[in-house]
This record gives C-alpha cells, sequence and structure tokens, in this order.
C-alpha cells in the first residue's frame, strides 16, 4: 500500500494544483485546506500563512521545472535542438504536471502588482532561469552566435507561446510554432544577422 504523502506534501500539492487551475488569488485558504485534508494549524506550522505557503509551491514548480528542462537539453541531438529544448521542455512539463492555463509564474505576477520580499524573490528567479539558461547553452552548443541577445529573443518568442496559450490557442500547435520560430532566431545570428541591442 502506497503511503499518504505527508501534511506538508498535500498542502504543496494542492496549492499548486489549484493555483495552475485558477489562480493563486483566486483559490481562497479554505479550499487550499479541503484539498489538502489538513487544518488551518498544520498550514500556519509549515509554511506561517499562505503567502508562505505560495512562494514554497512555486519554488517547487520552479525546481521541477529546472529538471524536466535539463532532461530535454541532454536528450537533444543537435546544438540547435539544445536550444530549441525549451520548447520540448515545455510541453513534457504540461504532461507531467498539473497543466496550467498559461504559466504559473507570470499569473503570480499579474496577481500580485506589490509581491513582497519572498515571492518577489521567487518570481525573478524564474526570470533568471529562463534568460540565464538559455545564454548558458547557447554559449556552450552555439560558437559565434551571441548568446545574450539569443536569450533575450527566445524568451520573448517562449512568453508569447504562454501568452497565446492564456488566450485559447492549441498548446501542441502553438509550441510548435514558438519552436520553429524561435529556430529562426537561431540562424538569423547565426547567419551574422546585427544583433539589436538588447
Amino acid at each position: 500500500m502506497t503511503p499518504q504523502p505527508s501534511a506538508r506534501e498535500r498542502l504543496l500539492d494542492a496549492a499548486d494544483d489549484l493555483a495552475a487551475r485558477q489562480g493563486m488569488r483566486a483559490t481562497p485558504v479554505d479550499e487550499i485546506l479541503g484539498r489538502a485534508q489538513v487544518s488551518p494549524a498544520t498550514l500556519y506550522a509549515h509554511f506561517g500563512n499562505k503567502d508562505g505557503l505560495v512562494v514554497e509551491a512555486l519554488r517547487r514548480r520552479l525546481s521541477r521545472w529546472e529538471v524536466t528542462w535539463q532532461a530535454c537539453v541532454d536528450e537533444a541531438d543537435t546544438p540547435e535542438d539544445k536550444v530549441l529544448a525549451l520548447f520540448t521542455a515545455l510541453a513534457r512539463h504540461r504532461s507531467s504536471h498539473t497543466p496550467s492555463r498559461w504559466c504559473v509564474f507570470l499569473g503570480a505576477a499579474a496577481e500580485t502588482p506589490s509581491p513582497g520580499s519572498e515571492l518577489a524573490s521567487t518570481l525573478a528567479d524564474d526570470t533568471r532561469l529562463l534568460v540565464d539558461r538559455l545564454e548558458s547553452i547557447a554559449q556552450e552548443h552555439l560558437a559565434g552566435v551571441p548568446a545574450r541577445v539569443l536569450a533575450h529573443r527566445i524568451s520573448l518568442v517562449y512568453t508569447g507561446v504562454l501568452g497565446m496559450i492564456l488566450r485559447g490557442s492549441e498548446v501542441d500547435p502553438v509550441i510548435a510554432e514558438g519552436r520553429a520560430i524561435a529556430a529562426l532566431a537561431i540562424r538569423s545570428l547565426a547567419d551574422g544577422a546585427a544583433p539589436a541591442d538588447t
């Protein structure tokens, strides 16, 4: 018999699932408690308050996303495919975890115009991972391509894909289109097109 997850894990699972489906701010604490089958005292003992739970759920989601992305990079065969593995990872992440309406981190940022320091730091970690990882992969695998410029361009494409998912586009086709546009960005820079300042 599989042991039941701990109360802490049930709270994180509930917060992650509900936030992905309907947003952090739209999810009342009572709904999280009911899904996790724990008391308010348990939430406060583990996380202090709802905001603490939200931050920890986001951090766990970011850690899982990083693992998925790295696995897709490792599996890619060509230098270009290693950069484009971002889009493979997006599709895989959505199929292996609760699919969100678009991006839980962008959603949290939109819902919280004045986040506390912990939430602000966690949201910044997500952005930093996106841009810095893309730059690092490009530097390692695409000699001669301006890695920082490419990272910013692909980040814009990726964010556009997430936005189109929110608008109701079919997920697989829009991810494929985003990958194709990102591939054009790689080839443009590889062919020596003058990069704009970023």
